[in-house]
């Protein structure tokens, strides 16, 4: 992500129920995912250099209720054979049978299970599948709306911020050089679904 939308993103008029107007959304809401737009960036330790990489989404169902947070809920599927991550080769190794695997388990899949208001935010619990092994995941999310978006919350970007560890899914290839920690932070555009 550039700088400059970085920067933009921090001016952002909307932060998580806060200063979303709760009238706008007082009952569930279904969103589109914008597929080009958003896609699930990553970073790890190879050594003492820091190296990043991405999943392209494939698919998401995004549910939000603003007045009741629990009632929302988030489904996504990442396409692991389209990783990418630092150069040709970090990515041939990522995607081999030591890593993920992307031969035999091509998607990653993340089903919200419990949807929890925090003062920033919220803290979304689901089963996370990777390599057909599923396990509890936790992630940090806030929902924003960029400056230019209407005023309706037809347009908002969730902010999500996690981490885990790859040995448990069965990804401990490479373990000698590279780390086991993952860390998440991403935007996923949405646009509200017509009715």
């Amino acid at each position: 992500m550039g700088l400059l939308l970085r920067r933009y993103l921090r001016l952002l008029l909307a932060g998580f129920l806060l200063s979303v107007p709760l009238v706008a959304l007082a009952a569930p809401q279904r969103y589109e995912v914008d597929l080009d737009r958003s896609r699930v960036s990553f970073s790890y330790q190879m050594g003492e250099q820091t190296s990043r990489g991405y999943f392209p989404m494939q698919a998401g169902d995004v549910v939000l209720d603003l007045a009741n947070v629990a009632q929302s809920r988030v489904e996504v599927v990442l396409s692991t054979a389209g990783v990418r991550a630092g150069d040709l080769f970090a990515t041939a190794a990522m995607k081999s049978r030591d890593v993920l695997d992307a031969d035999r388990f091509p998607t990653a899949r993340f089903v919200s299970q419990t949807v929890a208001k925090r003062p920033e935010g919220a803290l979304v619990t689901g089963a996370l599948t990777l390599r057909g092994v599923t396990r509890a995941a936790a992630v940090d999310v806030r929902i924003l709306r960029h400056p230019d978006a209407p005023a309706d919350n037809s347009e908002l970007i969730l902010e999500i911020s996690g981490q885990l560890r790859r040995s448990d899914f069965g990804a401990t290839g490479y373990a000698d050089m590279v780390g086991d920690l993952i860390t998440l932070r991403f935007y996923v555009w949405l646009s509200r679904a017509s009715p």
